[in-house]
């Protein structure tokens, strides 16, 4: 089952997302160049917002988990800090030791070469883990009962955590929405089931370069000329994006439930995490330079859609670049409508009515059956839609 999300956002003067070069990133797309915004860039401040919305317990993606979360903790749990040092660098050269990790940890440090997401629960878990290990025991012996629990229970921490009653998504709820990629035989592996594409723009990439000053308060008579000056790259566009959602995956990795019987173990937990999850790609600006350009807008055009089909994306709909105030007729209208048309067009070839589709848009939908609705009401019959098989 999955649920389908297409939006169009336009914005104005702005540095949404930039490479290397301090430039706006850009793609080309049917021979055309067009603006850009990494999957990455829109997923972490998707998360960063659903972070105060939910919950459900949030994790860190850092290189520093193991000094500055568990060894930390110990300490103030009144654990010596060369005892907690030896035994976290045990625990985290027994989690990350396979082929290709043996070399991910800094041992003077504990930092290591990759940042790796990791979980409150799992944090609770490895720092009760050392506890265990060191209480009543010397360093040597701490150490060798650290090592015979990981070597004699090698099954992932997903199932080490269960057996505890920890049911709560190991990775935080990050990793239940986007997975962990790990090699590692302990650590679990989660795959992600929200599967995110970069957007784009509709027509075609129009920038130019915004040259600036900064003049010196202090600045005494006869004293010319700017005290600083640079240049950014300023751009203005109607943005297309695309996201999957595989449901049954998602209630799985929530819940530690077969993703096949997903249906009898979705509660109120995921249904709100997937209901801040649209209003985030709705209203959230993945923007940098916010300071100087204010980027915040909100999609004007979101369609929701539920099945059991493939998923498949309405790119191609801007394959041929959208060409703006032509006749003079609103631009985001002309996006929407050029979608709508592939949809059309998509379905006559395959012969597709089985999806289940919710408008909310500020702009006609040439859909006669899928009136648009506000988007609390779009997402309030998707989510029905959903619970009723599709």
């Amino acid at each position: 089952m999955f649920l389908q999300i297409h939006y169009l956002t336009s914005y104005h003067a702005s540095l949404l997302n930039r490479d290397d070069a301090g430039l706006a990133k850009r793609i080309t797309f049917g021979g055309v160049p067009r603006l850009r915004i990494s999957s990455q860039s829109q997923k972490r401040h998707w998360r960063e917002w659903i972070t105060t919305q939910t919950t459900l317990p949030s994790g860190w993606r850092s290189r520093h988990f193991f000094d500055r979360i568990v060894k930390s903790r110990l300490i103030n749990a009144g654990m010596s800090s060369e005892l907690a040092t030896g035994l976290v660098l045990q625990l985290a050269k027994g989690l990350l030791h396979s082929a290709g990790e043996k070399s991910a940890l800094d041992p003077h440090t504990l930092a290591m070469k990759q940042p790796v997401l990791f979980g409150e629960p799992e944090a609770a878990y490895f720092v009760s883990l050392i506890q265990q290990a060191a209480e009543g025991a010397a360093e040597k012996d701490a150490t060798a009962r650290l090592d015979q629990r990981l070597a004699t229970e090698r099954k992932n921490i997903i199932a080490l955590l269960q057996e505890d009653g920890l049911y709560d998504p190991v990775a935080g709820f990050e990793g239940a929405l986007f997975g962990r990629f790990v090699t590692s035989d302990i650590l679990a592996r989660i795959d992600a089931p929200v599967h995110v594409a970069h957007a784009f723009t509709t027509h075609a990439l129009d920038s130019e370069v915004d040259f600036f000053t900064v003049v010196d308060d202090l600045s005494e008579a006869g004293e010319t000329g700017a005290a600083h000056a640079n240049d950014m790259e300023l751009a203005a566009g109607i943005f297309y994006g695309y996201v999957v959602i595989d449901v049954p995956l998602l209630v799985s990795n929530l819940t530690g439930c077969a993703a096949i019987q997903w249906r009898s173990h979705i509660d109120q937990g995921a249904w709100d995490l997937l209901t801040g999850l649209v209003h985030a790609i709705a209203e959230v600006t993945p923007g940098a330079k916010l300071g100087a350009t204010a980027p915040y807008s909100r999609a004007q055009c979101v369609v929701l859609e539920v099945g059991m089909d493939p998923p498949r994306s309405l790119a191609n709909a801007f394959l041929s670049p959208v060409r703006l105030g032509e006749r003079g007729r609103h631009p985001m209208a002309q996006s929407v409508d050029a979608m709508a048309t592939y949809l059309t067009d998509i379905q006559r070839m395959y012969e597709d009515q089985s999806l289940k589709r919710f408008v909310a848009s500020l702009h006609p939908w040439t859909h006669a059956s899928e009136t648009p609705v506000p988007l609390p009401q779009a997402i309030h019959q998707c989510f029905l839609a959903l619970s009723e098989g599709g």
